[in-house]
């Protein structure tokens, strides 16, 4: 139905009842008082019972909410420290990461540098063993080559002179000719 409707007909009936001549407002001063006391003992009972519960529901709701948005903004604020946190960690490690790289760097630069000293010093020695051996070889093969030419020319010489000589006597003059290379051993 539609108010209007409804409206219409309730006022028709307060004009077909004032056309016949009764008061349709009649004011009944000790009805109002009991009317308006049910109502404010209704309010209170109402309040007192009713929204009392309802009150208190939204109250606790209030207070999760309140304390909802606290640990939420607690939350925020924490998890924001923590990525501070973790950003200067981050950049602590990075910095720390750069220094074992310069460190193993230089060390690495130090290390090849002695490694490069030792090994030329390795070679320097093997080649002066080298050169000593050589040396060594080269005074033994002389000597050598000294008591073959000695022994040739001692038989050369005994053959020539026909005459035994002392092998002291011989050595010696053989010796002598050939340390004096201007006696004539450097000629021929």
């Amino acid at each position: 139905m539609d108010i209007l409707a409804l409206v219409r007909d309730g006022a028709r009936q307060v004009a077909a009842l004032s056309a016949e001549g009764a008061e349709p407002f009649q004011i009944n001063l000790f009805w109002i008082i009991v009317a308006a006391s049910t109502f404010v003992l209704f309010f209170f009972l109402i309040r007192e019972f009713a929204l009392a519960g309802l009150q208190k529901t939204l109250a606790e709701r209030r207070e999760r909410i309140e304390q909802g948005l606290k640990d939420a903004e607690q939350a925020r604020s924490d998890r924001e420290s923590a990525e501070q946190e973790r950003l200067a960690a981050l950049q602590e490690a990075r910095r720390e990461a750069n220094e074992i790289i310069n460190r193993a760097q230089k060390v690495a630069a130090e290390t090849r540098e002695q490694d490069i000293a030792a090994t030329r010093e390795e070679l320097t020695r093997l080649k002066e063993r080298a050169a000593a051996e050589i040396e060594g070889e080269k005074q033994r093969a002389i000597a050598e080559l000294r008591g073959e030419v000695t022994d040739l020319a001692l038989a050369a010489a005994g053959r020539v002179v026909g005459d035994s000589m002392t092998s002291d006597r011989q050595r010696k003059l053989v010796a002598d000719f050939l340390a004096d290379p201007a006696a004539g051993g450097s000629n021929n």
